[in-house]
């Protein structure tokens, strides 16, 4: 069964609520082997509730999830086995020094002495091994973070989860985390993604399911999503120190610094039209160059009510 046809995850109309607030309404997507996927949402989208389906730490009223075609309630052990969650949510456990806690939680997966050299891998890889012998109440945030992902990583599981791996963390730190999760991904890891820097996700996933109110709003290769984002920005710079955008431009506004705007405008507006319109009003042009629409600029398009 475990062959590259299934599904890394299927995820069937999964329903979840808590009281009377429906966290996740009829959830269904799939993730392939092998792919980096990013899970995105604004807060209260229903991410961290559709992880913790996925992980088996929350039962879903409805549908079902399945990992390499294990289900996660009903062959939970071979499931749990499968995948690794990396939480937001950074632990203090003030007993066991760095590479005892790697061993313990090497432990509950059964294995033994024979899964030490991957742990002094996973400590050299993430920058650890100086600081094996020490608590986590001893370390940085930083550090807290990749000890979370070497647990996560110590049985080597066939699909790794990200929830906000890198919050808190600064710019250096970030960098190699991903040098290392890439690595992990050509070795055929599958990785799943959550994150509010929608930079990372635009440059690391070569898949994108974004979610709002607890439903699905799309699943998409990154490339497409762009490509599907119905806008197009024009950066104009004028002339002169107290230059202004004549009135009729004033609403297309997406970001101004100093007397260069972003305007957004529906794609394939001509861009001798908005040329007449800046010249007729007296305007000074000094440059007009497109750019291209990123990631943050579809997600807000999809997720702001206000742009929809």
């Amino acid at each position: 069964m475990n062959n590259h046809a299934v599904p890394a995850i299927e995820i069937r109309d999964v329903v979840k609520s808590y009281r009377d607030i429906a966290a996740l309404k009829s959830v269904s997507l799939s993730i392939p082997q092998g792919s980096f996927f990013a899970l995105l949402g604004p807060n209260g989208a229903g991410k961290s509730t559709l992880i913790s389906v996925i992980a088996g730490l929350v039962k879903a009223d409805a549908g079902h999830v399945r990992i390499l075609g294990h289900d996660v309630v009903s062959d939970y052990a071979d499931a749990r086995r499968l995948i690794g969650l990396v939480p937001q949510e950074l632990i203090d456990e003030p007993f066991f020094a760095i590479q005892d806690l790697l061993r313990i939680q090497a432990g509950y997966f059964g294995f033994g002495q024979e899964q030490w050299p991957w742990i002094d891998e996973l400590l050299h890889n993430l920058g650890l091994w100086d600081k094996r012998k020490e608590t986590m109440p001893s370390l940085s945030g930083g550090m807290k973070r990749r000890v979370l992902i070497a647990l996560a990583l110590v049985h080597k599981p066939k699909v790794l989860v990200l929830d906000e791996p890198t919050a808190g963390v600064d710019i250096e730190l970030r960098l190699g985390l991903w040098t290392f999760i890439r690595q992990l991904h050509a070795q055929g890891m599958t990785i799943i993604l959550t994150t509010h820097y929608l930079e990372e996700a635009e440059q690391l996933c070569e898949q994108i399911a974004i979610l709002r109110e607890g439903q699905l709003l799309a699943l998409s290769s990154t490339q497409a999503l762009l490509a599907a984002h119905p806008w197009e920005y024009i950066e104009v710079t004028l002339q002169g120190e107290n230059a202004a955008l004549p009135e009729t431009l004033l609403t297309h506004i997406h970001r101004q610094q100093a007397n260069k705007w972003v305007l957004r405008l529906p794609r394939g507006q001509v861009r001798t039209e908005l040329v007449a319109q800046l010249q007729q009003a007296g305007c000074l042009l000094s440059e007009i160059r497109s750019i291209e629409a990123s990631l943050e600029d579809v997600f807000r398009a999809m997720t702001s009510k206000d742009l929809l």
